[in-house]
């Protein structure tokens, strides 16, 4: 990869020091990922500079460069990302290590999500069952303690204890996990 010569020594100071933060944060790669990586950032500001019409060098870079966004953050999931092809590919345990490193905050935020999005759409679904299959639906008591929330196939013994309230409160749930998911979607994309 050929560096940007800038006229300016603080733009040049500037962006060494950004491409050198640029370099330790794909330092996991492999060597032809990581100079893909660096071309690619390479141009991306060449470009960007070339667009800006700032007053100067440093002005137009540090522009560029606030649009990329930090190099530790903007890269972490595409660095995450290329360990994971590079150890599917290779079934080195050494990658598939690192791969599972760096997408573990990933898996753990992903898995949480599923869960949330399972439990909105099991309540969707009970509601639609409770209209369904009245009988079946609910919050099922039997010998004086709970037994069953949802669609029960044998009802023999259990008593049905909220009716048809059992609907607004399913959508009740449904609403407040739908309003949990949107909340934590939006602080995971501020962290």
């Amino acid at each position: 990869m050929n560096k940007i010569n800038f006229k300016s020594d603080s733009a040049q100071r500037y962006y060494n020091e950004y491409i050198n933060r640029v370099e330790k944060s794909i330092s996991a790669l492999s060597a032809a990922d990581r100079n893909e990586m660096m071309m690619e950032i390479n141009s991306h500001i060449f470009e960007g500079i070339s667009r800006e019409t700032g007053i100067n060098e440093l002005e137009n870079l540090v522009e560029v460069t606030r649009r990329l966004g930090l190099p530790e953050e903007f890269l972490k999931p595409l660095v995450a990302r290329k360990k994971l092809d590079q150890a599917v590919k290779s079934f080195n345990p050494k990658h598939v290590f690192q791969a599972i490193a760096l997408n573990l905050k990933n898996s753990a935020l992903y898995t949480v999500f599923a869960l949330l999005y399972l439990f909105l759409l099991t309540f969707v679904g009970l509601v639609l069952s409770k209209i369904f299959f009245p009988t079946h639906t609910g919050l099922f008591i039997g010998n004086g303690s709970f037994r069953a929330l949802g669609y029960v196939s044998e009802t023999n013994g259990l008593t049905e204890v909220l009716g048809y309230w059992f609907i607004p409160i399913s959508i009740i749930a449904a609403f407040l996990f739908y309003a949990l998911i949107t909340v934590l979607l939006k602080v995971s994309r501020k962290t």
